[in-house]
């Protein structure tokens, strides 16, 4: 570190259409630069902008899960975690900036608000940035607009985003009523998993839930390739509800179509758990189990049965909270920076934070 210069550490909550990418952590291949021609800026054929045919870029995993590294065609593989570094590039930082993000989301699953920790180290003479600034900062120079910084915070310099974590809660979305997947608003498509039942045994569903609360050896719930040490996790709450009438859904299709709520609350999962009991208690609600069977699942360890081995898709998932009760001045839910705190334009620059 310089002389005079330093280091500060953040908490950002962030959000992102997981549909977008492929994993949300750091890929083998650095987002694409902008091409710079003639004095032009001109975006790499691979960035966030469409390309010609339509196509997003996709992201891949690299850093856990077998190490997968991947390059379609002359595509460039990139994640989440590529953009928000891209954007922290701009902060003019003395070290590079990298993202140490809490939670693991598989490819297609949303998050309403997950969070991450970096270091900004600037020049010497000049004071840390504020939280406000950085979040702003951020959200101007993030090139790809399914992602959004939600807030930051200054945490102490020992602070871990993922192992600090004392919650995390996902949310699983289905629709019931839907014979055909074109009878789903285009709206709600890769926000929900459509059942074509019209109806599903709510109660036997939560009777199921009771079983999976608790301490557990999880072994039955968990996908291969799974990095945790150890199976046993705690799951504090699972609970399904009925949501209110989605507004993209027209008044003649309202008595049709119904949609409900998987809420599941631990401080952390194993791979594809959610998605793992999401399916089997859509089995219960569908009468295919009973809750008495759920339990039987659970406690044979078996990830391989035939009940047990179905997963729920990816884009019914979303990751609502990570939560740390360690840091009294961290909300325990944040707010969007634009609504938290108006910071003046004048503390921006359009092409890089002042360093």
């Amino acid at each position: 570190m310089g002389a005079g210069s330093v280091r500060a550490r953040y908490l950002v909550y962030f959000q992102y259409l997981g549909t977008d990418f492929k994993y949300v952590l750091w890929a083998s291949h650095p987002c694409p630069r902008p091409l710079r021609v003639a004095g032009r800026r001109r975006e790499h054929p691979s960035s966030s902008r469409r390309a010609a045919d339509g196509r997003r870029p996709r992201g891949w995993l690299a850093l856990s899960l077998g190490g997968v590294a991947a390059v379609r065609g002359a595509q460039h593989a990139v994640g989440v975690q590529n953009y928000l570094e891209e954007a922290a590039e701009r902060l003019n930082s003395a070290v590079p900036v990298k993202f140490t993000i809490s939670s693991r989301t598989d490819a297609g699953v949303h998050a309403l608000s997950n969070a991450a920790h970096l270091d900004v180290q600037r020049r010497a003479g000049r004071p840390p940035f504020s939280p406000e600034v950085l979040a702003d900062a951020l959200n101007t120079h993030l090139r790809h607009p399914a992602i959004r910084i939600l807030q930051a915070f200054r945490v102490p310099s020992h602070f871990h985003a993922r192992h600090a974590a004392t919650s995390r809660t996902y949310l699983y979305r289905l629709a019931t009523g839907c014979p055909r997947p074109d009878q789903l608003p285009v709206f709600e498509r890769s926000r929900c998993w459509a059942l074509r039942a019209d109806c599903l045994d709510v109660a036997a569903m939560q009777e199921a839930a009771q079983h999976l609360l608790g301490t557990h050896d999880f072994s039955a719930f968990q996908s291969a390739g799974s990095p945790a040490a150890s199976p046993v996790r705690t799951l504090r709450r699972a609970s399904v509800s009925p949501e209110p009438a989605s507004p993209f859904v027209l008044p003649q299709e309202s008595r049709r179509l119904r949609f409900w709520t998987l809420e599941f609350e631990s401080q952390s999962f194993l791979y594809r758990q959610v998605r793992r009991m999401t399916a089997v208690l859509v089995a219960v609600g569908l009468g295919a189990l009973t809750p008495a069977q759920v339990r039987v699942i659970l406690e044979s360890r078996d990830p391989l049965g035939r009940h047990q081995s179905r997963v729920a898709p990816a884009y019914g998932l979303f990751l609502k909270s990570v939560l740390y009760e360690s840091l009294g001045s961290v909300p325990k839910q944040p707010c969007a920076a634009s609504a938290c705190t108006e910071v003046p334009d004048e503390l921006l620059v359009p092409s890089e934070v002042s360093s």
